[in-house]
């Protein structure tokens, strides 16, 4: 083990940016037998990961970015693992002014998809490669194996794929790493899976605010209810660390943790990016939108103080569920259907986006590396991988047998969780909105019909008929007649 600069180049990669998930990263690559340049801002911070890890495998310790990009074998492989926006663009420029043509910068933080499509079409010009990389799995998966989402040229990859891969969390021997599509496809394909994350978790939420608020549940109950579920299909990483939190007992007061919390979510921005991005594509992700929204009244803190002040009346609430046990398995139902509609409209995003941008995106592809290391890892991946493998244009995840069955076999639960909830005045938003959704799909007539004639009233914006093609237009400020527009 060596941790000293050296002046022959002998890593096979760099890693800036040194805070915990850079410094997991690195030592990542080190643990699997790779060599690491090391460089930080800061200095304290090299030295701080070498004294503390330096014996996990060989480092090469540098302090300028031309120490740290000399250090590295051709062609030169960097991760930037810094701040989104303003940092990583500066951070590029000072690397791309010290590298060659042929090098290879990789942005590892989550940064908007648009800026990773414009720094690449930059770095190109200059003969460099730029990747931008989605990473998922936290502070644990980047130690232990993340899913990770590489855009940019598919040449890079074949200098970068194994180093990757080899980090990567593995799923039957498979990695959870593969190239993505071109520029920006890795970063915005990491932004909709975010975008899921914020739904999946906001879903679990309204679950367990379901069992507490109209079964009277305390904490230790609903764990005990989560880690049964966890060993059925809705097995996944989120429902598995639900249980772990809800059975944490805060030793000051000896409540339970969760009960200590002060509810105010908080966010990075990825969701915000994935409903902004959603309403630019015109696809409807609403349970991705309710989720971010959620978190939003969630940290609106002296709106809600003044309506609990005021007393906002709840009007004539129901009657809680008679039968607990069913209402438990209710609920179990109208999460799973929920789960599958907010990853179908995360998938039809996707796919709208790869045709907006010209990506190719491969649907199959994106669940097999989501079943290990990222945060919505869960065995349900594996059913949306075999749906999209048995028909790569699928319309709708909704539309694929298995799921199909699955929302059949538990529409009623679904109806009754978001009925009961509304009568006892419990918030479902994201429950609500996906069984909206849900029955928009499968409705013969949707009021849009009548929106298209008050388009037409107020702006001239003319309309379909369902009897010819073509497109009309009633003179509505005349005699009314209808004209061909």
């Amino acid at each position: 083990m060596s941790t000293t600069s050296t002046e022959s180049p002998r890593a096979q990669i760099g890693v800036t940016g040194l805070a915990v998930m850079g410094s997991n990263i690195a030592r990542n690559f080190a643990r699997h037998g790779h060599t690491v340049a090391l460089h930080n801002r800061s200095i304290a911070k090299t030295d701080a990961l070498i004294a503390e890890h330096g014996s996990e495998g060989d480092f090469v310790r540098t302090e300028t970015v031309e120490e740290f990009v000399a250090a590295l074998q051709k062609p030169r492989r960097v991760l930037i693992m810094v701040k989104a926006g303003a940092p990583t663009d500066a951070v590029i420029e000072e690397l791309a002014n010290a590298m060659e043509p042929g090098d290879i910068i990789i942005d590892g933080g989550n940064s908007l998809y648009t800026d990773t499509i414009r720094r690449e079409a930059a770095i190109r010009a200059r003969g460099l490669h730029f990747v931008g990389a989605g990473i998922s799995g936290g502070e644990e998966g980047a130690l232990n194996g993340p899913s990770i989402m590489p855009g940019g040229p598919k040449e890079s990859y074949e200098a970068l794929g194994p180093l990757l891969e080899s980090i990567s969390a593995h799923v039957d021997g498979t990695p959870c790493c593969t190239h993505i599509g071109p520029d920006g496809s890795g970063h915005f394909v990491k932004m909709v899976h975010n975008g899921i994350e914020y739904a999946d978790m906001q879903l679990i939420g309204e679950a367990y605010n379901l069992f507490r608020d109209a079964l009277g549940y305390d904490a230790g109950q609903v764990a005990d209810v989560f880690t049964e579920w966890n060993k059925g299909t809705l097995e996944s990483y989120l429902i598995e660390i639900t249980a772990e939190v809800l059975r944490q007992v805060d030793a000051e007061t000896g409540k339970p943790l969760v009960d200590v919390i002060v509810d105010a979510a908080e966010q990075k921005g990825t969701g915000r990016w994935t409903v902004k991005s959603a309403l630019d594509l015109g696809v409807p992700v609403t349970g991705i939108a309710e989720a971010v929204f959620a978190r939003a009244l969630s940290g609106s803190r002296n709106q809600r103080a003044a309506a609990q002040a005021q007393g906002l009346a709840a009007g004539s609430l129901g009657d809680k569920p008679a039968d607990a046990e069913q209402f438990a398995a209710d609920i179990q139902a109208a999460l799973y259907a929920s789960k599958i509609v907010a990853y179908a409209q995360g998938f039809d995003q996707i796919a709208a986006g790869s045709a907006e941008y010209d990506w190719n995106l491969k649907p199959a592809d994106l669940a097999t590396i989501w079943r290990g290391g990222c945060i919505i890892r869960a065995q349900f991946l594996n059913r949306i991988k075999d749906a999209f493998d048995a028909d790569p244009s699928l319309p709708s995840l909704i539309l694929a047998p298995y799921f199909r069955e699955a929302i059949e076999a538990g529409i009623d639960s679904w109806r009754r969780v978001v009925a009961t909830a509304t009568m006892l005045g419990i918030p479902v938003p994201a429950f609500a909105s996906s069984l909206s959704y849900y029955d928009g799909l499968r409705a013969e007539r949707l009021p849009a019909a009548l929106t298209q004639g008050q388009r037409d009233f107020f702006g001239a914006h003319t309309y379909e008929r369902i009897d010819k093609p073509g497109k009309f237009h009633t003179l509505w400020s005349g005699d009314r007649s209808e004209i061909e527009a």
